[in-house]
């Protein structure tokens, strides 16, 4: 759907803004907010943070399962904010850490927290200090030489520059928004869902697979272990133990970091589906040669998580040179093995991946323990049969992650017209003053 524009446009005076509907107003920011700093004096208040992707919320929502929330006495002096508040996280705003608050609440004191002034449209606001073309602006004024040290201090956001066009017209702006948002966060929703299912479907292949083999027709029988049920009466059923010449593990402690080095892998660069570099570390060589002591991981080992998110496997299929963590350990496959690809299928399987995690101890600090990954139940196969599994296994994953790759790009793409749509709605560059909702099909 297209939008149209604005009859008239003017030059706004502000080099990023560009122009502008000739009826907006240019305001600095100091006189839309006034910064609030109330003090909390018992500190008892619902403790709430800023989200980069779902604004402010209570503490207890949004952290993570490992993090513990204390409400000692540490809380008072926090700031206090009111619903319809702006609350900034001034050491991420470039990064979208500011919105406006629906709960009554304390944030930290590092926090700032503005009330707004005159007559505006909160929704439109929130809408407009979250969009993509604001966010960068504030990235500009932002102090700091590196990201994780920007900071935007309220001196600096008050002098920056919004357009706003009256109430009523930011009142239409953000019902506009309001709903064509979610008609795009339903179908993000649907892709999701349709993304879950493909991965469902995906290790219901691998774990049918690598316990009951191709040949339906085959004699079965119990395997003995309730996690892998009946499983062809031909094969074996041993322990993962039993199937690797040397199970272990990285250094038990966080080496110095270096910006150019080897690469050190953990827990959470291991997918099933694939390595998840992004936030990869790398460590000196003189600490690679002293962990190799140890373990020296290489090209067709089978990485298994241990700590942090355990029991997921996967093969090294990269020539370069690396090491690992205390959070993952490495195997080394026995002569009983044809190939490292059937061991990291049959642990990604249903069946392994449910012992690993009845195996794993620790309620924040997850480890999977080597004396108790040995024990983990596994069914195998002939060599032949291996064969056959693992070519199998790799046509039918391929199609699947194909779809997984083409859902996840509609996403994408989702996401970005989300963003589009609100930038363009909050700088004017459309008009939806005479939008009207089309009414949804039967």
């Amino acid at each position: 759907m297209s939008f149209p524009t604005y009859p008239d446009y003017k030059d706004s005076g502000v080099e990023w803004l560009g122009k502008v509907p000739s009826h907006w107003n240019i305001k600095r920011f100091k006189y839309i907010f006034e910064e609030r700093n109330e003090r909390s004096q018992h500190g008892d208040e619902t403790l709430l943070s800023v989200s980069a992707y779902t604004g402010v919320r209570p503490r207890s929502e949004i952290r993570s399962d490992d993090e513990h929330l204390s409400r000692a006495e540490s809380l008072e002096g926090y700031k206090i904010c009111y619903r319809e508040d702006l609350v900034m996280n001034i050491m991420l705003a470039w990064n979208r850490g500011l919105g406006f608050t629906n709960f009554n609440g304390i944030v930290s004191p590092a926090y700032c927290v503005f009330r707004h002034v005159g007559e505006c449209s909160v929704r439109f606001l929130d809408y407009l200090v979250r969009s993509d073309d604001y966010i960068g602006y504030f990235k500009c004024f932002s102090r700091g030489v590196i990201n994780s040290r920007l900071r935007l201090y309220p001196e600096d956001f008050g002098g920056l520059f919004a357009a706003l066009p009256d109430r009523e017209e930011q009142s239409l702006i953000a019902a506009f928004l309001d709903h064509e948002t979610a008609k795009i966060d339903a179908l993000i929703a649907e892709q999701e869902t349709l993304i879950e299912l493909l991965k469902e479907k995906r290790q219901a292949v691998i774990s049918h697979a690598v316990t009951k083999g191709l040949d339906p027709t085959v004699p079965i029988k119990d395997s003995g272990v309730e996690w892998l049920g009946d499983v062809p009466e031909h094969w074996l059923v041993l322990q993962l133990g039993r199937v690797c010449n040397n199970i272990s593990d990285g250094p038990h402690f966080s080496p110095n970091y270096v910006d150019d080095g080897v690469l050190f892998i953990s827990a959470r660069n291991i997918k099933v589906d694939g390595w998840s570099f992004d936030d990869a570390k790398y460590i000196s060589e003189e600490d690679y040669r002293d962990f190799c002591k140890r373990i020296t991981p290489e090209y067709g080992d089978v990485l298994y998580t241990k700590g942090g998110t355990t029991g997921v496997a996967r093969v090294v299929d990269f020539e370069e040179t690396f090491q690992v963590w205390v959070h993952v350990a490495v195997l080394k496959i026995s002569t009983n093995i044809s190939n490292p690809y059937f061991l990291a299928y049959a642990l990604n399987s249903s069946g392994c991946y449910e012992q690993s995690q009845l195996h794993t101890r620790g309620a924040t600090n997850k480890d999977l323990g080597l004396t108790r990954m040995i024990k983990i139940w596994l069914a195998l196969p002939p060599m032949n049969e291996q064969d056959a599994i693992i070519t199998y296994l790799n046509g039918e994953t391929t199609k699947i992650d194909t779809l997984i790759a083409e859902a996840q790009r509609t996403t994408e793409l989702l996401h970005e017209r989300r963003s589009a749509l609100i930038s363009a709605a909050v700088t004017g560059r459309i008009d939806v003053r005479g939008y009207a909702p089309q009414p949804e099909a039967a």
